[in-house]
């Protein structure tokens, strides 16, 4: 057990069996889409054992809303195509932005990252249209951790082949430190990179990521990835749900406007649904809004118990009635 870490043997005393039967009873890995219960566990208890706090992990994505560029001629994106991109940085915590930047469509996704804020310590996650070398550096230098796909080009050479677990995390194919062995590249990030090959199961594919974390275990920078879908789902709700394909004005302020509502929107009703004690699908929140826009009623009580009648029942009416003394007998 010489090549085990102490914290993987300190986990192996947990009651797993046990954990993995609560989990099943209690669903709470039900459409589990980034971390699971377990690795939530393992987390938190590292946490405790190394006597740190959780680094902030962000999802870095950009997502393009087309535009017709008869109508929108600012928004250059194809030849006969407008648009605009969001480039969002997503809370994994909150599932809500802390950072966005609104530009043209033809804007690239790693040019629109370069601004986004850095904090020492945390974690950023992207794609690989995020595998820009100077960008990288610069976030390693500032003490940000990088977990990045990696390009099918990418031209590196082997330094360490780090050892594999032998009974867990049998997706992971290869860890292994690299350097890069083109001159512009290797000027460009001239230190080490960490790569990490994992199968991904439900696509049928192997997964290739870059990181300048060489501590963590192989399986927690493929979770890690794995989480990234989360800014998808985010993508999706702002545009299916708040219906920003269709514009009011035609302006570029008019759209900056209307994205910016947006997104002040989905976070109104995030607050709501975190808020509430009844278990709203964002979704239904919105539909059950828009059909309640206008009823007189106390929004939190509603929020919580949507199906009760709030309303007190109005008074009996007499209006019409000529002998009122009569019916009170």
């Amino acid at each position: 057990m010489g090549n085990i870490t102490l914290f993987s043997q300190i986990i192996k005393k947990t009651e797993r069996p046990i954990f993995k039967k609560l989990v099943e009873e209690k669903q709470t890995d039900k459409a589990c889409k980034g971390f699971d219960s377990w690795t939530h566990l393992a987390s938190m208890l590292f946490c405790h054992f190394a006597k740190s706090t959780k680094a902030p992990v962000y999802l870095l994505d950009s997502t393009v809303v087309s535009l017709c560029l008869s109508v929108f001629d600012w928004a250059t994106f194809r030849t006969k195509k407008g648009a605009v991109k969001m480039h969002t940085l997503l809370d994994y915590d909150g599932k809500l932005p802390v950072y966005v930047n609104i530009t043209e469509g033809s804007v690239a996704d790693n040019k629109g990252a370069y601004d986004i804020p850095l904090e020492k310590g945390s974690v950023i996650v992207a794609d690989r249209y995020y595998n820009d070398f100077p960008m990288l550096n610069v976030w390693d230098s500032k003490g940000v951790y990088f977990v990045i796909r990696h390009k099918d080009n990418l031209k590196y050479s082997p330094v360490k082949e780090r050892e594999l677990p032998e009974t867990t995390a049998q997706q992971v194919l290869k860890d292994e430190e690299i350097e890069l062995t083109l001159p512009q590249s290797k000027m460009k990030y001239p230190g080490k990179l960490r790569r990490v090959a994992v199968w991904d199961e439900e696509n049928q594919q192997t997964i290739e990521l870059i990181t300048n974390n060489f501590s963590w275990a192989a399986q927690t920078i493929a979770d890690l990835y794995k989480s990234r879908w989360e800014i998808e789902i985010f993508f999706r709700d702002i545009k299916q749900l708040l219906h920003i394909k269709t514009f009011i004005g035609t302006s570029k302020n008019a759209v900056m406007n209307q994205i910016w509502t947006a997104l002040i929107t989905i976070l109104l009703l995030k607050v709501m649904k975190a808020t509430a004690k009844f278990g709203w699908h964002l979704s239904n929140l919105v539909a059950f809004i828009r059909l309640n826009i206008f009823v007189k009623i106390e929004l939190q009580k509603w929020l919580d118990k949507p199906f009760e009648n709030h309303e007190k029942p109005p008074a009996k009416s007499l209006q019409g009635v000529l002998f009122p003394d009569f019916y009170k007998k």
